[in-house]
Order: C-alpha cells, then sequence, then structure tokens
C-alpha cells in the first residue's frame, strides 16, 4: 500500500487567497505521515482536481484520501469535487479512493470563532456575536450555521450569537448589521465565517467601517481563515479519511 492525500481546495482569483491556502496545506504535509501528498483547486486556481489526482497516481500512489478544504458542507462537497473523484477513479480502477468530509460543526472551530475574538482584546463578557458566513441554496449550509451559532453560545460568554448569511439565504448580513448602527451600550462583534480573504470580507469591512462610525462598540475580527484550531479539525478530516481506508483493506 502507498498512501497519497489530494488536498483539495476551493481557488481564488486573488492571489493572496490562494497564497493562504497553499502555504496552510503545505504546512498540513509536516504533521501527516502520508508519502505522497497533494494539493490541489476546484476551480480559479492551478493545479486542478485532475492534475493533483494524476500527479497522485504517477508517484505510485495506490490510495489516495481525497479531502476538501472546505467549512461546510453544500455544493461544491455534496456534488461538484465528488463527481470529478469519481470520474477520476473510473480512469484509474486499481487506485482505491476515499473521500473525506468538509470541516463542518467542530468543536476546534468553535475555538477558533473565540481565538479570533480574543484577539481583539475586547471583554467578551454580555457582548453579542454577529456570525457572518457565506450562505448557501443548500438547507444544510444554514442548519450548520445556525448549530455553530447555539453552540457557541453555551460556550461563550456572551448574551447572544446571531447567524446571518452573504448570500442565498436569510437571514441576510446587512439586514442583521442595520440593526446595530446605533449603540445600546453593547460590544458587537462582527465575525466572518470565511476561510479566505476576498471579495466578500472586503463587504464586511466596509460594512463595519460604516457602523463604526455611529456606533463605536461595533468591533470586526478577523476572518476564521488557517487559526492553528481550524488546522486541528482540518487534520482530523484528513485522519478519517485514511482511516477508512485501513477500516477497508
Amino acid at each position: 500500500m502507498k498512501q497519497a492525500i489530494l488536498y483539495i481546495s476551493h481557488g481564488s482569483r486573488l492571489k493572496k487567497a490562494q497564497q493562504e491556502a497553499t502555504a496552510f496545506l503545505e504546512s498540513c504535509k509536516a504533521d501527516l505521515a502520508a508519502p505522497i501528498q497533494e494539493v490541489a483547486f476546484l476551480e480559479l486556481a492551478v493545479p486542478n482536481i485532475e492534475a493533483g489526482f494524476t500527479a497522485c497516481v504517477e508517484k505510485g500512489a495506490t490510495h489516495i484520501a481525497a479531502v476538501p478544504l472546505l467549512l461546510l458542507t453544500a455544493a461544491h462537497a455534496k456534488k461538484d469535487i465528488p463527481e470529478e473523484i469519481a470520474h477520476l477513479s473510473e480512469r484509474y480502477p486499481s487506485v482505491h479512493v476515499t473521500y473525506g468530509r468538509p470541516i463542518g460543526v467542530d468543536q476546534e472551530v468553535l475555538k477558533a470563532v473565540l481565538g479570533r475574538i480574543e484577539e481583539t482584546g475586547r471583554h467578551a463578557e454580555h457582548a453579542r456575536i454577529i456570525l457572518v458566513a457565506r450562505g448557501s441554496s443548500d438547507p444544510d449550509v444554514k442548519r450548520d450555521v445556525k448549530e455553530i451559532a447555539a453552540r457557541l453560545q453555551t460556550l461563550a460568554p456572551v448574551e447572544e450569537v446571531i447567524p446571518c448569511f452573504m448570500t442565498a439565504c436569510e437571514p441576510h448580513y446587512q439586514e442583521v448589521l442595520s440593526r446595530y448602527k446605533e449603540s445600546d451600550g453593547k460590544t458587537t462583534f462582527i465575525v466572518p465565517y470565511l476561510l479566505f480573504t476576498g471579495i466578500l470580507m472586503n463587504q464586511i469591512e466596509r460594512e463595519t467601517e460604516t457602523l463604526q462610525g455611529t456606533n463605536p462598540y461595533i468591533v470586526l475580527t478577523k476572518y476564521l481563515g488557517f487559526h492553528p484550531h481550524v488546522k486541528k479539525a482540518f487534520l482530523q478530516r484528513v485522519e478519517e479519511t485514511i482511516f477508512d481506508f485501513r477500516g477497508k483493506d
């Protein structure tokens, strides 16, 4: 058996976002013992999934653990990536392939959110958190973000956690943020639930800057990104995917 790991990131038009993802995945390689480890992108960057998969095969992989670097489960995780992996598996039938899970609802990611809040230097006691996620037409995304918010509510010393979305589902983040144009004396943390910088993060920054003009208690945290707790959760997903092979062999 010669184990390979194929890390699959979403990809971005922004060079900085691509660099962040690549640097993160390269750092993961040092924590795992697989002899073959390749990075690929679903779209907007190279190498693509086919090139990454082929590189694993050409290096002698007999088993490939394909693991998506995604925060939440939606169309990319359920359809786009697995369909591409299935197509490649048909081309190389002698290679055993297991497909991993996105990070999803995970205690380590909750710790990462709290870590981003702590980094601001502002006290979280009796504050509120506005959790801003990308959003999707897939109902599982809204369900998972609501569960993450509910878990944060029990984990953090805050009064409330409000989930909202930038696209495709409600409540829309602009509608939620508009409620806090004026201060009620409560610190309000805006937490971008995003892996990468980019257009969406720029939008959140502009909206926050506008709010801070009238409400000094608005605090924007860094986007979730590749916090050490996010890395721990992702490595668990990789290890689960490799373990699936061992259970089958």
